[in-house]
C-alpha cells in the first residue's frame, strides 16, 4: 500500500501561497497561517494540493496541533516557513517507514545544521530526544492518533514560555510507547532568520529553560540537568551572562515551576 506524505507548514501573516514555491514544496500540504482572519483556502499548485487555513489564534504548538487534526496522511512532517526543501525526499522518507516497520517518528537531518548522531539508523533513547528540533520531526499520524499526543500548548513560541515544545512532544510519545528513530536521511535546509522567542542568552532564557525542563522532567532531574547545561554550554552564552548568574536563573525558574502551576490551573 502506498503511503501519503503530508508537510504540516507553520507560518504567520500569509497573503497567498507563494512559500509553497519559495520552500520548494512538492507533495501534499497543509499549512496553518496564523493572522488576523478565519478562513480556509484550498489550491492545487503543481502535482500538490495545499489546503492553508487561517486562523487568529497565535502559539507554535497550536498551529502544530491543528495541522495534525486536519490532516489525512499517512506520514507527516514539521516544517517552518524558513525552510526549503531538497528534491525527492518525499520518496526516501516514505522508505524509510516502509524499511522501519515499528517507528512511529523519524527524526531526519537538516543540510546545513549539525547533526548529533552518527551517520546510521538509530533508536533514540530519552537523553537523545534533547538533540532533536521540530523541524527534523516526522511521523506516522495514525500512531500519534492513537496515543493521544499532541504538542503542549503551554510551550513554544507564542507561550511566553520559551522553546522546548519539542523535548515535551517527544518525552510524552516515549511514555506512550511510540517507537523514535533517528535516520540519516537530508530532507531540506533551513534559513536562520531572526527568531520568534529568542532574544539572547538572558536571565528570561534561563528563567524559562528551567522552569520548562522542571515541567517536562520533574525536579530531580532538570536539575541534574541545568547543572550539565550550565558547564557544558558556558562557550555559547557566557559573552551575554555569568556562568553563576544562569546558574541562578535557571534554578530560579526550577524552583518557581511556573508552567506546571499554569497546568494545574487549567484542569
Amino acid at each position: 500500500m502506498e503511503l501519503k506524505l503530508n508537510i504540516l507548514l507553520s507560518c504567520m501573516y500569509q497573503s497567498d501561497m507563494s512559500l509553497i514555491r519559495s520552500s520548494n514544496i512538492k507533495c501534499d500540504t497543509v499549512i496553518i497561517n496564523q493572522c488576523d482572519e478565519q478562513k480556509t483556502v484550498c489550491e492545487s499548485i503543481g502535482k500538490s494540493n495545499v489546503k492553508m487555513i487561517c486562523t487568529t489564534e497565535r502559539g507554535l504548538s497550536k498551529s502544530r496541533n491543528l495541522a495534525i487534526k486536519n490532516s489525512d496522511a499517512d506520514i507527516c512532517i514539521l516544517c517552518d516557513d524558513d525552510e526549503v526543501f531538497e528534491d525527492g525526499f518525499e520518496q526516501n522518507l516514505l522508505k524509510a517507514y516502509k524499511t522501519i516497520k515499528d517507528a512511529d517518528i523519524i527524526a531526519v537531518k537538516m543540510k546545513n545544521m549539525p547533526a548529533h548522531f552518527p551517520d546510521r539508523v538509530k533508536k533514540l533513547g530519552t537523553l537523545d530526544l534533547f538533540h532533536i528540533s521540530s523541524w527534523q520531526i516526522s511521523f506516522r499520524r495514525e500512531s500519534l492518533i492513537k496515543s493521544g499526543v499532541l504538542f503542549d500548548e503551554l510551550l513554544g513560541a507564542g507561550t511566553g514560555n520559551g522553546a522546548e515544545e519539542e523535548l515535551k512532544f517527544l518525552t510524552d510519545c516515549k511514555k506512550a510507547g511510540l517507537k523514535i528513530y533517528y535516520v540519516p536521511i537530508t530532507v531540506a535546509s533551513a534559513a536562520q532568520k531572526s527568531s520568534t522567542w529568542f532574544s539572547g542568552f538572558n536571565k528570561a532564557f534561563f528563567e524559562n529553560r528551567g522552569a520548562s525542563t522542571r515541567y517536562i522532567l520533574g525536579l530531580i532531574p532538570s536539575s541534574l540537568y541545568a547543572v550539565y547545561y550550565i558547564i557544558t554550554k558556558r562557550s555559547i552564552y557566557k559573552k551575554d551572562i555569568s556562568p553563576l548568574c544562569a546558574l541562578k536563573a535557571i534554578f530560579s525558574g526550577i524552583i518557581g515551576n511556573r508552567i506546571t502551576k499554569q497546568k494545574r490551573k487549567l484542569k
